[in-house]
């Protein structure tokens, strides 16, 4: 219960009334300053619901007709204006045009960088240097199916193995274990043999990989090449470098062999202006050391 209110001694302020444990509160007033500032706020807040749109229903505008949204809009529909003539050079060029002229490049290699960020970066990561489990790198010079300016061009517009585009890249490795092409034991010496491909080869599984050779050439080597160089034409990764998608270990190369994962790329034409594509183009080949 609230004591009676007294005067404190000491600071000659008086107490509110409430003591605890013989502790009594005192009833100190807030700084003048302070409560100035805080009625300036309230007053500045009534005027800014007034002048601009704070209320909370459908069409209000305020005084000033200023809305955040349709500012970002003309923003934007300004900028666009701005650009539109390097823009419609960009369309009307190829790839290998674009990296050609100075002025274009400058324009599509900052261009390409925000795309690439926006678009890409999620997936390849943001310097483009990929990610195990199905997400190749593209600051290497590596290329699955060509670092060619059209290549690219083509595996950024239409995709990878998606369900959206007629054009998109498409090739599927087989389940060996799953569909019952080889027997796990067989897969392990396949693996073992593949790693020896990459110059990776365990002395302690030189059995294993000898037993694998005559498997890889009858299952394998009609995609990947006989020495694992790869195939551009199909999708076939190169398998005798160090570079992998799904892991460099034996063990990770087993599992895809048996069960293997195939990843999937949206086609971007039609999502992206063809002028960014362009850019996108331009912007990866220099990445990675993209072929002519």
């Amino acid at each position: 219960m609230p004591t009676k209110i007294e005067k404190d001694a000491l600071t000659g302020t008086n107490t509110t009334g409430h003591e605890w444990d013989g502790l009594k509160e005192l009833n100190t007033p807030l700084p003048k300053w302070w409560l100035y500032v805080m009625y300036a706020t309230i007053a500045f807040s009534a005027v800014w619901v007034i002048l601009y749109p704070a209320f909370p229903f459908q069409g209000a505008t305020g005084v000033t007709g200023w809305i955040a949204r349709e500012a970002v809009v003309q923003d934007v529909a300004a900028a666009n204006e701005r650009m539109a003539p390097m823009m419609n050079r960009l369309r009307a060029a190829t790839p290998q045009q674009i990296a050609a002229d100075p002025e274009l490049r400058a324009f599509a290699m900052a261009g390409g960088r925000i795309a690439f960020a926006n678009n890409c970066a999620a997936c390849h990561g943001a310097g483009g240097q990929g990610a195990v489990g199905g997400f190749p790198s593209l600051a290497d010079d590596d290329w699955i199916w060509g670092g060619s300016y059209d290549a690219i061009h083509q595996t950024i517009a239409h995709g990878i193995r998606n369900e959206e585009d007629d054009e998109a890249r498409t090739s599927m490795m087989p389940r060996f274990v799953a569909d019952g092409v080889l027997t796990p034991a067989q897969v392990n010496d396949v693996a073992s043999y593949v790693v020896s491909l990459a110059g990776d080869a365990d002395p302690g599984q030189a059995a294993e990989a000898e037993r694998g050779k005559p498997l890889y050439a009858e299952n394998c080597a009609s995609c990947h090449g006989d020495t694992g160089e790869g195939n551009r034409d199909v999708g076939a990764p190169r398998l005798n470098d160090r570079i992998w998608l799904h892991g460099a270990d034996r063990h990770a190369i087993a599992r895809f062999i048996a069960n293997p994962r195939m990843g999937v790329m949206p086609a971007w034409a039609g999502r992206l202006d063809p002028a960014t594509i362009n850019m996108l183009t331009v912007y990866v080949h220099a990445l990675g050391g993209g072929e002519n």
